[in-house]
C-alpha cells in the first residue's frame, strides 16, 4: 500500500525516529471540570489509552510520562495550570520526544499558549500526536495544519459557548465519524 493511500496515523513511521524514542511520550489527560470528568468518561478513557498508543509507535511502557494534574481544573491560564507547566518544562529540557493528546489544539487555552508550544516543540524536536495523526511542529505543513487547529479550536470554543472537545459529540475523532457510518470520504475541518 502507497504511503498516500494510508490513513494520517499510519504515517508516522517516517517522522517518529529512534531519537525521540529515546525520550519520554508525554501524554496529557486533562478535562475542564469534574463534571465532564464523571460525565465523559469515554473521553478520559480515550485520553488515558494514549499511553498505548505511545507504545505502539515504539515507546517503552517506562518511557512512558502521564500528566493528568490538570483533569477536572477549570483554568483560563497556564499557571494556573500545573499540568501544562510541566508538560511546557519537559518539552523546553529536551526531555520529550513526543506530546500525544486527544485533540492537539486543545492542549493550550489560548492561542498564544498554542503558538508558543508549537514553537517549543519545534525547537527541541518534539513530535505532537493525536487521534487524526503524528506532527512534526518543525515542518511546514505540519506546522501549518496545527496553527489551523489551533485557530479553528479557538473559534468553535468562543463561537460555541461552553463547548469542549471533551465532549465528542461536539468535535468527534475523524476515525469516530467514519466508524459512525458518516462514510462521506470528508475529514473534520480541525
Amino acid at each position: 500500500m502507497s504511503i498516500a493511500a494510508r490513513l494520517p496515523w499510519e504515517r508516522a513511521e517516517g517522522k517518529v525516529q529512534p531519537w525521540h524514542r529515546d525520550r519520554l511520550a508525554a501524554v496529557y489527560v486533562r478535562q475542564s471540570t469534574a463534571a465532564q470528568v464523571q460525565d465523559h468518561a469515554e473521553s478520559t478513557r480515550l485520553q488515558y489509552g494514549l499511553a498505548e498508543r505511545a507504545v505502539t509507535l515504539g515507546w517503552a511502557p517506562s518511557r512512558v510520562l502521564v500528566i493528568d494534574e490538570d483533569l477536572g481544573h477549570s483554568a483560563s491560564g497556564a499557571d494556573a495550570r500545573p499540568g501544562f507547566a510541566r508538560l511546557v518544562a519537559e518539552v523546553g529540557l529536551d526531555h520529550v520526544g513526543i506530546v500525544l493528546g486527544i485533540e492537539m489544539s486543545r492542549l493550550a487555552r489560548s492561542g498564544r499558549e498554542w503558538h508558543q508550544l508549537l514553537e517549543l516543540c519545534a525547537l527541541s524536536g518534539a513530535l505532537l500526536g493525536d487521534l487524526d495523526g503524528v506532527y512534526d511542529p518543525a515542518w511546514h505543513n505540519d506546522r501549518l495544519l496545527l496553527g489551523l487547529k489551533g485557530t479553528i479550536s479557538e473559534a468553535l470554543c468562543r463561537y460555541r459557548h461552553r463547548a469542549s472537545y471533551a465532549d465528542l459529540a461536539v468535535m468527534p475523532p475523524l476515525r469516530q465519524e467514519r466508524a459512525a457510518g458518516r462514510g462521506d470520504g470528508q475529514e473534520r475541518s480541525a
